[in-house]
């Protein structure tokens, strides 16, 4: 929902709580207090329940699933936010033959959760995951 309709769905909030606060006056002054006492209690049990709906249809929606934040290095800095596999990084450097097998996937019902992967300094290689069969640094070669 954008925030025109917030804005939209408190304005009908807060005129439903007006209505229902001078509708309870205006019995309790125009009829009697008994019936305004009665007709209170109604009225509190229906707004009860229409919470105690609102807030199961709340707990059934998916909770956003976990993130990752990269944030990269100074110049020259290589940052990646899972694994990295197979790559050359510097001046002639190269990866030959197969190319590696990466690491498995965590298994079911491991803890999930973002993480947050921040790279160094100048030059620098950060990895969120496994770093396999890389070639990193000038003239530097994996086969």
């Amino acid at each position: 929902m954008g925030a025109s309709g917030r804005i939209w769905a408190l304005r009908c909030v807060v005129g439903l709580c007006a209505a229902g606060a001078i509708g309870l006056v205006l019995v309790a002054v125009l009829v009697d207090l008994d019936t305004a006492d009665r007709v209170a209690s109604v009225g509190g049990a229906v707004v009860a329940l229409a919470g105690f709906v609102l807030a199961l249809w709340q707990l059934q929606r998916p909770a956003p699933g976990p993130r990752t934040v990269v944030r990269g290095g100074r110049a020259g800095a290589v940052t990646a936010g899972g694994d990295m596999v197979g790559n050359a990084i510097g001046a002639r450097s190269r990866v030959t033959g197969a190319p590696p097998v990466p690491a498995p996937a965590p298994q079911p019902g491991a803890p999930a959760g973002g993480q947050e992967v921040v790279g160094g300094g100048k030059g620098s290689v950060t990895a969120g995951g496994n770093m396999v069969g890389n070639a990193i640094g000038d003239e530097s070669e994996v086969g």
